[in-house]
């Protein structure tokens, strides 16, 4: 059984920080679980216990559709080089959108969607 974490740490945070891949899961009440790998410039550790990733689609857009439905979101990181590790985040997410009232708040963790606001104003 693994250990479980409220928050965290700067261990985890630091972890989190080298990894190229990660995956996210979500689902909604009825139906398949949507599991994607994800990767390149597209998460944020915000504090010990807030994350945003940017939902760059690719084959659609199931991930957001889920979590309108059904908050609760996964996301796995796992060490492909060095000392095996799992790290499971667990939580519930939400979907902004640009013309939603957090939005450049958290567009501004992003380089490449602050500059395509930017250029889009």
């Amino acid at each position: 059984m693994g250990k479980q974490f409220s928050e965290l740490s700067d261990k985890h945070i630091e972890f989190i920080a080298q990894q190229k891949i990660y995956f996210v899961a979500t689902a909604a009440e009825n139906g398949s679980v949507n599991l994607s790998p994800k990767g390149g410039d597209s998460l944020r550790v915000i504090s010990p216990k807030q994350i945003a990733w940017l939902n760059l689609t690719g084959s659609g857009n199931e991930s957001a559709s889920h979590v309108i439905q059904n908050p609760r979101m996964t996301i796995m990181f796992c060490a492909f080089e060095g000392s095996p590790l799992i790290l499971r985040a667990y939580g519930e997410a939400e979907v902004l959108h640009s013309q939603d009232e957090d939005w450049c708040r958290y567009a501004l963790c992003f380089q490449r969607v602050s500059q395509l606001d930017r250029s889009l104003s």
